[in-house]
């Protein structure tokens, strides 16, 4: 009866995707069928070879959907412990004297490194490639840099390739965490020049608490955690059969899911276009710039991140004030602090990201809801 009572009081209307994303229904089916192969996957006999045969056929299916080979994949517990084995694993493996982050990362990388060097982001939105040259000029070498495809609060997708360019000048190491990108804008692993990539899969349709690691074959990288020989002893402990093959199955999906971003990017634009006619004085942030397809990160003067998520959530809808990893912190968006918006402005900001299950019922229904918020702001 609690369970019942719970769903019935649920958002009706679901725009925060990037928080994560509901589990497809591939990966369901996937999910069902595998929950009787009980056995463990490093066990040589036959439970244990059942198990071993949906974990790597998973792997296949990832290493396609990605442009990776298998063997440059290792599974995580999520996009946070991949983040983790990335930057702690390179640095003690490679000898990486130091490590270069933006400030726009998520609190994954951000928390890792205490001691590493901060870069800043412009106002757009977009790491400051002048700053990034600066930092590679003075910090010890070899350096780690550490840059998102994607921002997860405004979907800004960041200048990769001139970062990568300048990691290759000055001899340095490149992580891309990918967690938000990953089957919203097309990934190649293989002609993607970085050193290691981070995916989740319940941003991309699995379960929740698994991700991987991709990195670049013959690189040499530390264990973050030891005590078995797991993914080829990169990562101990056994194996998330049953998220593996969740993962497996949503990646398979990809294709599909990219092939439906013009849809959900036309949704975009409606919540947006609908905000700047109601609220003219609303910012969208990060709108100058190329953007996931999916995201939206509005502020609205007057009226605080937690007011607008509240009366949303009310209203039967959805969003969220930032990473949900955080958002439950009264304090401003670290991200548009690092692109210079001022605390004010922060503080009243909410991002809205819509995903595969998205329909235009959803868009009107928080533009419905929204918009008393935004009419009671001007008053």
């Amino acid at each position: 009866m609690v369970l019942k009572a719970f769903m019935a009081d649920t958002a009706l209307s679901y725009l925060d995707h990037n928080a994560t994303t509901p589990l497809l229904p591939e990966a369901a089916t996937a999910v069902r069928n595998c929950l009787d192969v009980f056995g463990n996957p490093s066990s040589v006999h036959k439970a244990g070879r059942r198990a071993r045969a949906l974990m790597e056929d998973a792997r296949e299916h990832l290493a396609g959907a990605t442009g990776a080979s298998a063997a440059e994949i290792t599974f995580t517990s999520g996009g946070t412990e991949a983040n983790t084995l990335a930057l702690r694993g390179l640095v003690a493996a490679q000898g990486c004297k130091s490590v270069i982050v933006s400030g726009l990362e998520h609190a994954s990388v951000l928390a890792v490194v205490p001691g590493a060097t901060v870069i800043a982001g412009d106002v757009r939105g977009a790491v400051d490639l002048n700053a990034l040259e600066d930092a590679l000029k003075t910090v010890p070498r070899p350096a780690l840099i550490c840059l998102m495809l994607a921002n997860n609060e405004t979907g800004v997708l960041q200048p990769l390739d001139a970062a990568i360019a300048l990691a290759r000048t000055y001899g340095a190491y490149l992580h891309c965490d990918a967690v938000q990108a990953f089957g919203k804008v097309p990934i190649d692993f293989s002609t993607l020049v970085v050193d290691s990539m981070s995916l989740s899969g319940h941003k991309v349709g699995g379960l929740k608490g698994i991700g991987a690691l991709l990195v670049r074959r013959g690189l040499d990288i530390a264990a973050d955690i030891v005590g078995g020989g797991q993914e080829c002893r990169r990562r101990a402990g056994t194996e998330n059969v049953t998220g593996i093959v969740s993962f497996g199955a949503a990646a398979r999906e990809v294709p599909r899911l990219l092939a439906g971003a013009p849809r959900i990017r036309g949704l975009r634009d409606q919540i947006e276009t609908s905000v700047r006619r109601i609220a003219p004085q609303a910012k969208v942030f990060g709108d100058s710039l190329a953007r996931l397809p999916n995201t939206s990160c509005i502020s609205l003067a007057n009226v605080t991140s937690e007011t607008q998520v509240m009366r949303l959530d009310l209203a039967g809808v959805a969003v969220s004030a930032g990473s949900a990893c955080s958002s439950g912190k009264i304090a401003p968006s670290h991200v548009l602090l690092a692109m210079g918006i001022s605390p004010a402005e922060a503080k009243s900001a909410i991002r809205i990201s819509l995903g595969w299950s998205s329909t235009e019922a959803d868009v009107a229904h928080f533009i419905e809801a929204w918009q008393p918020l935004a009419l009671s702001a001007a008053a």
